[in-house]
């Protein structure tokens, strides 16, 4: 999730970008997937933990919210943004992202949608900003149950779930609710997704699956 990654997306024809949210102690929003530094940038500080300016010298290339609203707005393209959980700040993550987005007047400007494998998370937004889009993400443990009554308008499945329940995308579909799915980067698996009628894909290899599609 850095500058270079983003640009290379637009290069291979990406109609959109997805990131990691979490914040920083002083609760600067960072695109970040784990909550420790360790794999990325060698460094066993967790994000929560670290102000932004060791972050920043611990891994010069990470992106702020603001600078990644920069980069999807120079290239209008969409927005997947997924707040981490559980994190010690709770739902500020979501209190943030929404402030930021509406004092920007980004929402209605591109298409948008925020995600969470929190179900409460989910809520959040909806309580703080019913206009915003969101997506409940599930992975191969969350019940159905749970999408059922969530009031996301996408629920997003991961790819090894739709490959064990391809059922599971007329269900979705049913409830009224898009369909976005994580992360698809095999051939015979974008495929499916195409046969299913998936709405959003995620992918790592933008110019590969757009041979498929």
């Amino acid at each position: 999730m850095t500058e270079a990654a983003y640009l290379g997306a637009v290069e291979q024809g990406a109609d959109g970008f997805e990131c990691d949210l979490r914040l920083s102690r002083e609760g600067v929003p960072v695109l970040w997937h784990n909550s420790s530094m360790l794999e990325r940038a060698g460094n066993k500080g967790l994000i929560a933990e670290m102000k932004y300016s060791e972050i920043k010298s611990a891994y010069p290339q990470v992106l702020t919210l603001d600078e990644f609203f920069e980069i999807a707005l120079a290239h209008s393209k969409g927005m997947l943004i997924e707040t981490k959980h559980p994190v010690i700040s709770g739902n500020r993550v979501e209190e943030i992202l929404i402030q930021k987005l509406q004092d920007r007047k980004i929402i209605g400007e591109l298409p948008l949608s925020v995600m969470s494998f929190s179900w409460n998370a989910v809520e959040k937004v909806r309580r703080l900003d019913s206009s915003i889009p969101t997506t409940f993400l599930m992975h191969d443990k969350t019940p159905f149950i749970q999408a059922k009554f969530s009031s996301a308008t996408s629920i997003g499945p991961g790819i090894s779930v739709l490959r064990k329940r391809p059922s599971l995308a007329k269900k979705i579909k049913d409830l009224g609710k898009s369909l976005n799915i994580w992360t698809v980067d095999r051939g015979e698996d974008i495929e499916l997704c195409k046969n299913l009628g998936v709405d959003i894909l995620i992918t790592n290899t933008p110019a590969h699956a757009r041979t498929f599609l």
